[in-house]
């Protein structure tokens, strides 16, 4: 049986189209709680790529990311140069934004220091939901927020530390696919699967 047929015997969150891409993005990762530092950056540029775009658009670039961002490894990132940004320019992999490729580099320096300051990227980000994911009882997308105030809260204190893309919507959408919220309806098939430990 495949993704495609699956999808119409299951029922997931409305935003998850008949696409197998995104219906495994939906089912394996979307609000599953992260502490990988690693996972935790390439979303922080995967969503700053995001803005303005639709998600999908971005998961289809996602192995673009990983080849023009060695692997998500953020020391490497951080020693990105002028002629790393040029190359990224005309990479059709990824999309090709000045703004959002630099913004992926200053973001790997500030990710360091936060790392250096705090022990792990991890354990600052969790800090503002105090390190339990929030578990929400939505029954319709209406219901879901794009913002809250510890998106808020993350939002002012990351652009203090001079992250780009920082904006509280951002912050919250990067909340939610990290799990530290579960924002899957309670009639998705994932839901209780990412609240089993906590409901």
């Amino acid at each position: 049986m495949n993704a495609k047929t699956l999808f119409t015997r299951q029922k997931r969150c409305h935003w998850c189209t008949n696409d197998e891409l995104y219906i495994r993005y939906h089912d394996e990762e979307w609000g599953v709680p992260c502490h990988d530092d690693q996972t935790l950056f390439e979303f922080l540029v995967l969503e700053g790529a995001q803005a303005g775009l639709n998600w999908l658009t971005i998961l289809k670039r996602r192995e673009g990311y990983r080849n023009a961002l060695a692997g998500f490894d953020v020391q490497k990132v951080a020693r990105f140069d002028e002629t790393d940004v040029e190359r990224l320019l005309n990479d059709k992999g990824i999309i090709r934004n000045r703004l959002k490729i630099n913004s992926g580099i200053t973001n790997a320096k500030a990710f360091i220091k936060v790392q250096e300051e705090f022990g792990s990227f991890d354990a600052y980000i969790w800090q503002f939901v105090n390190h339990q994911p929030i578990i929400n009882h939505w029954q319709t997308m209406k219901e879901v927020p794009v913002t809250t105030p510890e998106s808020d809260a993350m939002s002012k204190d990351l652009k203090k530390r001079g992250f780009k893309y920082a904006g509280s919507t951002i912050c919250y959408a990067y909340m939610q696919a990290m799990g530290m919220v579960n924002d899957h309806l309670v009639s998705c098939i994932s839901y209780r699967a990412c609240a089993k430990d906590f409901v």
